[in-house]
């Protein structure tokens, strides 16, 4: 996911607005920030760190965003993004509890600005734009966008929808929008990724652009692989990584960095990469 290009002036502008009216719920949440605690030790030598919610690491996210963080059956939300942040829980000896909200919200700091939550985990692009309104963590996860496409279309690229003067869609305030405005197309914009797809499954788009792991989860799905494929992959370079609001905890930062590069390196890291992809880092396409 990413963000539209706007001036400073307005991002200022909306970050206090949102700041000032957010009255966001909590999906499985106590949903009532603005305490202020000190997480428990729990044997790590993590304590110290100022979270929002007593005993809780409250996170914000955008669901549905599979396979980064989705309701399973049973209502639960989990995902890839969840369990990086539960490492982070765990060394806290806290628990993580989740606050579904709009991503145009996560992504201008104004979420965490105004308490909701203490980090942000929302298969969010770390870049130079959102650097202004938030901290990010060390990167998690290599991140690509890709190409899906109704079948039939005899489109193999970019170059190619535009040659054949295809429907293209990309859902707001992300860096598949921002990617393929770069290169001169016009996309109709779609609030979430479901919209975004809906909009594909009905012909409202010809092709739409979206996180590589997103669409190869949705190909999973025995009635969206009958119909639809995947063109290509964008190779655009992007990292995901964990947002906590602006001149964050330091010790809260620290933490995540920790369990991030440790889980790297101990192979945590990719039995969680396994366990939601299917395949190990740097394979998915």
């Amino acid at each position: 996911m990413a963000l539209w290009s706007k001036s400073r002036r307005r991002d200022a502008i909306s970050v206090l607005a949102l700041t000032a009216i957010l009255g966001l719920s909590a999906c499985g949440g106590s949903g009532d920030g603005g305490a202020t605690a000190t997480a428990s030790p729990g044997g790590t030598g993590a304590a110290g760190a100022q979270l929002v919610n007593p005993g809780k690491l409250t996170t914000c996210t955008n669901i549905p965003y599979e396979p980064f963080q989705f309701k399973d059956a049973s209502g639960k939300v989990v995902g890839f993004d969840v369990d990086i942040v539960d490492l982070a829980a765990k060394k806290l000896g806290v628990t993580q509890d989740i606050v579904d909200i709009d991503f145009a919200v996560i992504k201008s700091g104004a979420a965490m600005a105004a308490k909701k939550c203490d980090v942000a985990a929302a298969g969010m692009t770390i870049t130079e734009e959102r650097k202004q309104n938030i901290d990010f963590s060390v990167p998690y996860f290599d991140a690509t966008q890709a190409l899906l496409a109704k079948k039939g279309t005899g489109a193999k690229s970019l170059e190619d929808v535009k040659a054949k003067g295809l429907k293209l869609g990309a859902q707001a305030s992300t860096t598949g929008l921002e990617y393929v405005k770069k290169n001169g197309f016009d996309p109709t914009e779609y609030a979430d990724s479901p919209k975004e797809l809906l909009a594909l499954q009905s012909g409202q788009a010809d092709v739409i652009v979206q996180d590589l792991p997103v669409v190869l989860t949705w190909l999973k799905k025995p009635e969206i692989a009958a119909k639809f494929e995947l063109l290509t992959s964008l190779d655009t370079g992007e990292q995901y990584g964990i947002g906590l609001k602006k001149n964050a905890d330091p010790v809260l930062l620290k933490t995540i960095n920790d369990v991030i590069t440790q889980a790297k390196a101990d192979g945590t890291y990719d039995q969680i990469f396994m366990k939601w992809f299917g395949k190990k880092p740097g394979e998915l396409g």
